[in-house]
């Protein structure tokens, strides 16, 4: 069964600076909560082709997997994808202007195998959980930088 959780928010930042941060792989445990550490496997900046490996912990389980970049669109959009692990995955960041800020969007899809895939519903919800938490961290940070 396929996973495909999509969420979104507004963020009261200039697009520029909500892509910046959400863009950059190395700010990642800056708002993501389940991520715990970063590393290039290829060397910065990001680009298509660019590796990144990253540890996490989700569900309980601690999580090591290394995404690959598909696709880069400065400002605009972000493609990364995972072939590791029992649950294969793509992941994209969209930024679109809207009037007082920036509409992210974050978008995790893919084919989950084996024992994940007999709880595939379940994961969605979690994932949709966590992709919210980590969204609002994200507002919070950059929201509270430019406040200041």
């Amino acid at each position: 069964m396929p996973v495909d959780v999509l969420t979104e928010i507004s963020i009261a930042r200039p697009r520029s600076e909500v892509a910046a941060m959400a863009g950059d792989p190395s700010r990642a445990p800056d708002w993501y909560v389940n991520i715990q550490s970063v590393e290039w496997e290829t060397s910065p900046p990001l680009a298509v082709g660019s590796r990144i490996a990253f540890v996490a912990h989700f569900l309980g389980r601690r999580l090591a997997y290394t995404y690959e970049v598909r696709e880069v669109v400065p400002g605009d959009r972000l493609v990364m994808s995972t072939a590791e692990g029992p649950f294969p995955m793509e992941t994209t960041y969209t930024w679109a202007d809207e009037p007082g800020g920036t509409r992210m969007t974050l978008r995790n899809r893919g084919e989950p195998t084996g024992f994940s895939a007999l709880v595939a519903p379940l994961m969605a919800m979690m994932m949709r959980r966590a992709n919210t938490a980590d969204l609002v961290k994200l507002k919070t940070v950059l929201e509270a930088a430019g406040a200041r």
